[in-house]
C-alpha cells in the first residue's frame, strides 16, 4: 500500500484524524502530525521525514483556509518535488470547505463535505 501524508489545519484535527484512520484501515501507511510529532520533537524535522517518505500528499481544504505557513510549506515542497520529476502526487480533499490555491485549482478534489463515503472512495481510487 501507499505512504500518505495528511496536510491539514489544526482546527480540522478531528476530521483529519477521521480521514487518516480510514486510510490506515484500508492498509495505507499514514503520516499525521498528531500521531507522529511528540513533545520535544523538532516539528520541521518530523515533517521533513514524513514528506520525504510519502508518495501522496493529501491536501485538506478547510473553512480556515489552506494558506497557513505549515500547509503551504507542505504542498509547495511537494509541488517542487513533482517539478523535479519525483514520483509524488498532491491529492486535494475538501475536508471542511474552502478552495484550492490558484496554482492547484485544476486538480480534481475528493469532496468529503458533500458525501464523506463517496469522497473516501474517490480518494482511495486515486491512491495506488
Amino acid at each position: 500500500m501507499a505512504n500518505v501524508f495528511i496536510s491539514h489545519r489544526s482546527s480540522d484535527a478531528a476530521e483529519a484524524e477521521r480521514l487518516a484512520t480510514e486510510l490506515k484501515d484500508r492498509g495505507h501507511e499514514v503520516w499525521l502530525d498528531i500521531w507522529t510529532v511528540r513533545v520535544g520533537d523538532s516539528i520541521v524535522e518530523r515533517m521533513n521525514e514524513g514528506l520525504t517518505g510519502m508518495a501522496y500528499l493529501v491536501l485538506c481544504y478547510s473553512d480556515a483556509g489552506v494558506t497557513s505557513p505549515w500547509i503551504s510549506s507542505e504542498w509547495m515542497s511537494t509541488l517542487a518535488r513533482q517539478l523535479y520529476g519525483e514520483p509524488v502526487k498532491i491529492l486535494p480533499v475538501r475536508l471542511t470547505g474552502d478552495v484550492a490555491p490558484a496554482i492547484l485549482r485544476d486538480l480534481k478534489h475528493a469532496d468529503l463535505v458533500s458525501d464523506w463515503a463517496k469522497g473516501i472512495e474517490d480518494l482511495c481510487a486515486a491512491i495506488r
